[in-house]
């Protein structure tokens, strides 16, 4: 059943990609209110901050709806695994009750 373990993955992998998208966005908001900081008219230091708020808030858009996707990719691989893991043991099951209809008329035909 290690085929099963492939949602851990998929979550796995969206968590760093989720920290990398994060660790990038913070680089870049200090970068942008380091330069507003530096910034030297009152417009040009109030719109680098509210660039960098609002790149901050796009980021955590985006790393969110990143991780609601890989949730349910994970969650829909989970769900498919086991649905067929239910098909094979229903069709097991139907297998082994033929061999035992089959083998109840062969021993009806010994007896008669």
């Amino acid at each position: 059943m290690a085929e099963a373990d492939l949602d851990v993955v998929i979550r796995s992998m969206a968590r760093q990609q989720h920290k990398a998208l994060m660790a990038e966005a913070r680089k870049r908001h200090a970068r942008l209110t380091g330069l507003a900081a530096k910034a030297k008219t009152k417009e040009s230091k109030a719109r680098l901050k509210q660039t960098a708020k609002d790149m901050m808030l796009l980021a955590n858009a985006a790393a969110r709806r990143l991780q609601i996707t890989a949730e349910n990719a994970a969650d829909s691989y989970a769900r498919a695994m086991r649905n067929a893991l239910e098909e094979i043991k229903a069709a097991e099951a139907k297998v082994a009750a033929a061999k035992s209809e089959a083998a109840a008329k062969k021993a009806a035909k010994k007896k008669a």
